[in-house]
């Protein structure tokens, strides 16, 4: 029964990566930046509604394929959000009972999504979202997922169309072909590890490409980044929601990453505002993050007088933060000062110079 049900399951999930066409790699051409465009892989536009949509069929595979996974069994994951809704589509796919850990703060709009694919929500009031999740997964006699440790190994980074291969695929015809960066947030550390470890094994047409980790507040990445220090964990969760985390993730490969940068949450959550102005559609918070480091290297590139793609990442559709990022009351309750990030960010892509 079991090898049969796991022959069904890998060819269900395989059927599913079929119907699903590339993710679109959008180019932004800035006057202030000649030379310098921006790329945006939109990874909004997967059935589930982001970037985690490859993880989560990724998880799934290598979970079902390591025997952990059979009918009827329970999935239990810690996630704040949009893993929980791609892990929620795959395992109705399969048929199997989804319960996602999470705080208690995620926005309404996320959680309907996890109810929509028929997901079930366990609400905590700390930041042991791991804890409760191996504790529900044993009284369910489920299996805990734990994106947290397997995003960076469940994923092929070598190629079948992964991020990065795709990324690279699709910037084969253009101008100039070799990104000089890519620009990722870290949440798990999976994309990373998977960017990272592809443009290592892939050299690029030139070894031009490196890879930049853009961090949020109330995230130990950026420190652990610098100093080292694995024990390093903080009391509350990341407001952009998806990325940064209390504690180093096991996924979490710094090794691979050529620059990590620090960005303010106010800060972010201007840059959508300004990308709402250049795209004419609203992304999530992570993207947010994203611009601001893409903008920081293309100041920098401009600076210097190189010039080349930097390519960065849509994550998530912006509807799923009506009550947040784009919530006047939740912005000034957090006593975040977007106004005069936005300013700032503005002046940044007038003048392709750089201010802190």
């Amino acid at each position: 029964m079991h090898a049969a049900w796991t022959r069904r399951a890998v060819q269900t999930l395989e059927a599913e990566a079929h119907r699903s066409a590339d993710t679109h790699l959008i180019r932004l051409d800035l006057p202030a930046f000649p030379g310098i465009p921006l790329y945006l892989k939109d990874e909004s536009v997967h059935p589930t509604g982001s970037l985690k949509h490859r993880l989560a069929r990724s998880l799934f595979l290598y979970a079902i394929c390591n025997g952990w996974l059979d009918e009827a069994r329970p999935v239990v994951e810690a996630s704040s959000g949009s893993t929980a809704i791609s892990e929620a589509y795959f395992a109705r796919l399969l048929d199997l009972p989804f319960f996602a850990v999470m705080p208690r703060s995620t926005s309404r709009d996320k959680v309907a999504q996890i109810e929509f694919f028929g997901g079930h929500c366990h609400f905590i009031d700390d930041t042991d979202v791991y804890g409760a999740a191996q504790r529900l997964a044993s009284e369910l006699g489920g299996h805990y997922m734990d994106q947290f440790t397997y995003a960076e190994r469940a994923t092929d980074w070598r190629g079948n169309n992964n991020i990065a291969e795709s990324i690279f695929r699709q910037m084969q015809r253009e101008p100039d072909p070799e990104p000089r960066w890519i620009v990722v947030p870290a949440g798990t550390g999976g994309t990373s590890a998977t960017i990272g470890r592809y443009i290592r094994y892939r050299c690029g047409q030139h070894g031009l490409a490196r890879l930049a980790v853009v961090d949020p507040e109330y995230s130990v990445f950026y420190d652990y980044y610098r100093h080292g220090d694995a024990r390093r964990q903080l009391t509350r969760g990341s407001r952009i929601e998806g990325i940064g985390r209390p504690r180093v993730e096991p996924s979490f490969m710094p090794g691979v990453i050529d620059r990590m940068l620090q960005v303010p949450d106010a800060a972010s959550i201007a840059a959508l505002q300004l990308l709402e102005g250049l795209l004419g559609r609203r992304c999530g918070g992570s993207t947010g993050t994203n611009l601001v480091g893409a903008l920081q290297l293309m100041a920098e590139l401009s600076a210097s007088g190189e010039r080349g793609p930097v390519v960065t990442l849509i994550c998530d559709d912006g509807e799923r933060y009506r009550d947040t990022y784009y919530n006047e009351a939740w912005i000034r309750a957090e006593d975040l000062d977007v106004s005069a990030q936005r300013t700032r960010l503005q002046a940044i892509v007038d003048t392709g110079r750089w201010t802190d």
